[in-house]
């Protein structure tokens, strides 16, 4: 069983959902339980994946507890993933379920602010845990000296390399070609006021190209700042925020540049899924950005922050189709290779066992 808070559209959501789906015709019986809230995922999980949702309301919820351990009794679930913070239900439920295995799974988006994670919590839950899997070898590291757990393995993110775009749900502005995609949440690590900054400059030779950011809009301070950035830099009919939107896969056919400006990431599902749906890519080198985009060959890395380099790598695929669609073939087959749940499935098996 999967074990995740929330089917929103976040990276670590979209893991979860996409192992139930992957796991669903390789082992007996695979399940996936969202414990909070469901969310525009809850469509993309396969009808052969048994689905519990919770509706847990506070951080200790009897009834809740209580259901979750008659289900997993009655069904007789083997292995517990847990995904991000689940891990603290999936801790209690193993102290009166002793044989069920339990793995954790760290997406941790800040892994380049290490120092700052607090960790206390997790640190003695992770006595329970049988296995850490980590999505970038700086979170490995970190697990290794801060857990208590001696399993600890790399599992970088993978996604669906049948692309099957479908169709969209609403018209995207702007002119077909000369479409720029942003796929990342509204929080400050994404580096959504650099990537404005960037654009503006992009904007002021290239007129009629647009900026499409879809992701999470959380109502909150940063992106009440995103926006006054947007007004005074005169980039609202330029610039698109669409929040959670449940056809990510027709908007990335729709674009011909992705990029991701974040200020820190694990392993960004964004640059797979723009892989897959052949963009060329643009992002900064940050987390393990760099095992998606190895080297030149298959896209653009900048340094984080550096509004400069990200402007001319921009400009560079916009004067350049032929170069875009090269660079976009060669990352096409690298995930392909290297990302998708069958090059995976192997490792996630072995920790299984």
């Amino acid at each position: 069983m999967q074990l995740i808070d929330s089917l929103e559209a976040g990276g670590a959501e979209r893991m979860a959902v996409n192992l139930a789906n992957g796991l669903a015709s390789e082992i007996e019986s695979s399940y996936l339980c969202a414990t909070r809230q469901e969310g525009i995922l809850l469509n993309s999980l396969n009808p052969d994946v048994h689905y519990l949702f919770l509706n847990k309301t506070s951080t200790i919820d009897v009834l809740a507890f209580i259901r979750f351990y008659k289900y997993l009794k009655k069904e007789k679930i083997t292995h517990l993933h847990a995904h991000s913070s689940s891990f603290f239900l999936a801790t209690l439920v193993s102290l009166f379920l002793p044989r069920l295995q339990l793995i954790w799974h760290d997406h941790y988006g800040n892994s380049e602010f290490l120092e700052e994670r607090p960790y206390q919590v997790l640190k003695w839950c992770s006595k329970r845990f049988n296995a850490v899997l980590s999505v970038n070898m700086l979170l490995v590291d970190w697990a290794q000296h801060h857990l208590k757990c001696s399993i600890v393995r790399y599992l970088p993110n993978f996604v669906d390399v049948k692309f099957e775009p479908g169709n969209l749900e609403l018209p995207l502005y702007g002119s077909s070609g000369k479409r720029i995609l942003c796929l990342a949440n509204l929080r400050s690590q994404k580096g959504h006021l650099d990537l404005f900054k960037a654009f503006k400059e992009v904007s002021l030779k290239f007129t009629d190209w647009t900026l499409h950011c879809v992701g999470k809009d959380f109502k909150d301070a940063y992106s009440n700042k995103l926006k006054i950035k947007l007004r005074n830099l005169g980039l609202e009919h330029l610039v698109s925020l669409y929040g959670s939107r449940p056809d990510v896969k027709a908007i990335i056919a729709a674009c011909d540049i992705g990029v991701l400006s974040s200020h820190s990431e694990g392993l960004p599902l964004a640059l797979l899924e723009y892989g897959t749906g052949g963009l060329a890519v643009v992002a900064t080198d940050v987390g393990d950005c760099i095992k998606v985009i190895p080297n030149s060959e298959y896209g653009q890395l900048v340094s984080r922050g550096d509004i400069d380099a990200l402007v001319k790598a921009l400009i560079q695929y916009i004067e350049n189709p032929h170069l875009r669609k090269q660079h976009s073939l060669n990352l096409k087959r690298h995930i392909s290779e290297n990302f998708s749940f069958e090059a995976v499935f192997k490792q996630l098996k072995s920790v299984y066992q």
